[in-house]
């Protein structure tokens, strides 16, 4: 048995070796000769899992160690009988943490007085659901706007998109990339948004227009923006416009990165009957990279932010970032995994 692995993907080196002739590769590098007798993939989203890689190959299964699936054609996959797993939810806490540190940061610099106001999550899955809870503890009013769960579970508790953008002083975007969402934050969304309110991307580049952010920016209270059309050739002209900028590592805690990679090996696992790392979990690693439960009760918004900020210093992966953003792939790669951190 063959197995691909690309080689970003941390904890995961020396577990498939007993079992497999196992390869490491970029993820970019991953191409159709590399994959051509290969049984297995273990990816993110820098290999792009189509027709083009994947025709004539051997491959059985792919495990992506992505909440994400839009870089894999799962249509060709169900065709061809080829598995695919991805990691549901393994980078929910990160980015939750990631939107409340980026969105007391913005208010510090800025002076916006944020407690008590209305924060709008458009996406209500895995992520945005942790964004709720933690927006709830935090004492804000949340708006959500999530068409297909309206669908399943009944209007109540959600809004539509219209609503949402014109009563929200916090919209921030946790969508899956799709024909639906593809540049959803156009020139008419944020025409609609209130002004001075505060917009967060970290879900797909794709999901909104540059162009019409960019004529938006003036209006805004503040914008962060960790996912970019283009990746890695971004736009340079947005990167000096916004507040907050980082190179898609919204979901890079050190929490996530373990149940990311736990997720994949047990699905390669599984697949192939190998027992002894069904219930694979990597565990080791440094004590000061524990979760850390914060306790903000009857604090003020400075003294939040000023705890939040000790546990992800959100400006420090700005300032790098605006350093040299031709590394994009390169911080990605090298970046020193956060911990995360969470209020009951």
């Amino acid at each position: 048995m063959k197995i691909i692995i690309d080689q970003a993907i941390p904890f995961i080196e020396g577990v498939f070796e007993p079992y497999a002739d196992v390869e490491y590769h970029k993820g970019e590098c991953i191409t159709p000769e590399v994959v051509k007798d290969a049984d297995a993939l273990i990816i993110r989203t820098r290999t792009r899992c189509n027709e083009q890689l994947l025709e004539n190959s051997s491959v059985k299964v792919i495990a992506t160690a992505t909440i994400g699936t839009d870089h894999i054609d799962l249509p060709y996959c169900k065709q061809k009988g080829i598995f695919v797993q991805n990691a549901a939810g393994c980078n929910a806490g990160g980015v939750m943490n990631y939107v409340f540190s980026a969105l007391f940061g913005v208010a510090s610099r800025k002076g916006l007085q944020i407690a008590g106001s209305t924060i709008g999550i458009i996406g209500v899955g895995s992520v945005g659901s942790r964004v709720e809870n933690m927006a709830k503890n935090l004492g804000f009013q949340v708006l959500r706007c999530d068409p297909p769960r309206a669908a399943a579970e009944g209007e109540f508790g959600f809004c539509d998109l219209d609503y949402l953008l014109e009563n929200s002083d916090v919209v921030t975007m946790h969508v899956p990339l799709n024909e639906t969402t593809k540049e959803m934050a156009n020139e008419d969304f944020f025409r609609k948004m209130k002004k001075g309110a505060v917009f967060i991307n970290a879900s797909r580049g794709e999901v909104m227009d540059d162009d019409a952010l960019k004529q938006a920016i003036p209006k805004l209270g503040a914008t962060v923006i960790d996912t970019w059309n283009h990746e890695p050739q971004i736009d340079l002209e947005l990167l000096e416009m916004v507040d907050i900028a980082t190179p898609h590592i919204a979901g890079y805690s050190y929490q996530g990165k373990q149940r990311g990679t736990s997720d994949a090996v047990r699905a390669v696992a599984r697949y192939f009957s190998l027992a002894p790392i069904y219930e694979f979990y990597p565990t080791e690693g440094p004590k000061e990279l524990e979760a850390v439960k914060l306790d903000v009760r009857g604090k003020t918004q400075g003294e939040i932010a000023a705890a939040i900020q000790y546990n992800y210093p959100i400006f420090t992966d700005d300032f790098l970032f605006r350093m040299d953003p031709g590394k994009f792939e390169y911080m990605r790669s090298h970046y020193s995994y956060r911990r995360e951190f969470f209020i009951d």
